[in-house]
């Protein structure tokens, strides 16, 4: 049978306006292999962590001991399992193995000698050893408050004039 080109143009628009109307459809080509692969996907949170500390004024003193005591403040942004908090000897201080921190204020040349301690006995100074003489805290997100307790010793003899020491408070986390 043969077909004219006017039927053979009837037919091709025909077939063009079942296909426009999704009346016909051309089968896609079948899938037979499927490749995948993985990836990992990671952030790392960084801690940061600061320390505020108050003044620690012990008044005057007149040869007796006097005690004083002070706060230092350690807030995060994070939350820190565990943070040391240390203090080191000051601008005229000195340390001796053991865990021995002689602290002094100075007037001049003058020396007034104090410590700093972690409890209000004062039996356990500040140090910067991690371990050894920091003081550990566990924290979280909200302020953590921590007492720096002072004492001059009585019995020293030193010239008239005002006293002063800068102590760096440290934070290891």
């Amino acid at each position: 049978m043969k077909f004219s080109k006017i039927a053979l143009s009837a037919l091709s628009f025909a077939v063009l306006g079942f296909l426009a109307m999704g009346l016909v459809s051309i089968p896609a080509a079948a899938a037979t292999t499927t490749v995948s692969t993985t990836f990992n996907v990671t952030a790392t949170v960084n801690a940061s962590c600061g320390i505020t500390a108050a003044p620690l004024g012990f008044g005057t003193y007149t040869g007796a001991a006097v005690q004083a005591s002070s706060n230092l403040t350690i807030t995060c942004d994070t939350a820190v399992p565990t943070i040391n908090v240390g203090l080191n000897t000051g601008n005229n201080g000195t340390y001796t193995a053991g865990t021995t921190y002689t602290r002094k204020m100075a007037n001049g040349a003058a020396m007034l000698n104090y410590g700093l301690y972690q409890n209000a006995g004062d039996t356990t100074q500040w140090g910067t050893t991690t371990g050894t003489d920091t003081l550990v805290t566990a924290y979280t997100t909200t302020a953590v408050t921590v007492p720096v307790n002072g004492l001059i010793p009585a019995g020293q003899v030193v010239t008239t004039g005002s006293y002063s020491d800068t102590i760096t408070a440290y934070i290891y986390f």
